[in-house]
């Protein structure tokens, strides 16, 4: 890319992660998506890898979803960040969408 005027073509995903997520992007590239390679790297289980993946699809999918509900991609956020539990979270959904009329 070339300079501030390309800065637009970033797509929103890429701008809502974290450093933490790009350098994790930027070694699972370089691993060639080894998930062995990427545990090496950090110094943690195969496990703890795939977990740390899975989070990061949910939260590249969760900004490609524009039409949701604001309230709502908030207490999903709060999940994936493990700033609330996944029961609390769904409740809190269900509850909102009660609310307003939804199934």
């Amino acid at each position: 890319m070339k300079g501030g005027e390309d800065v637009e073509r970033i797509p929103d995903w890429i701008m809502q992660l974290e450093e933490e997520d790009l350098a994790f992007i930027k070694n699972f590239v370089l691993a060639s998506g080894s998930l062995k390679e990427i545990a090496g790297i950090y110094g943690v289980t195969y496990p703890t890898v795939r977990l740390r993946l899975d989070k990061l699809i949910q939260k590249i999918q969760l900004t490609e979803q524009k039409e949701q509900e604001p309230y709502v991609r908030l207490i999903k956020e709060l999940a994936m960040d493990d700033k609330l539990d996944f029961d609390t979270a769904k409740l809190l959904i269900t509850a909102y969408r009660k609310e307003k009329g939804e199934k």
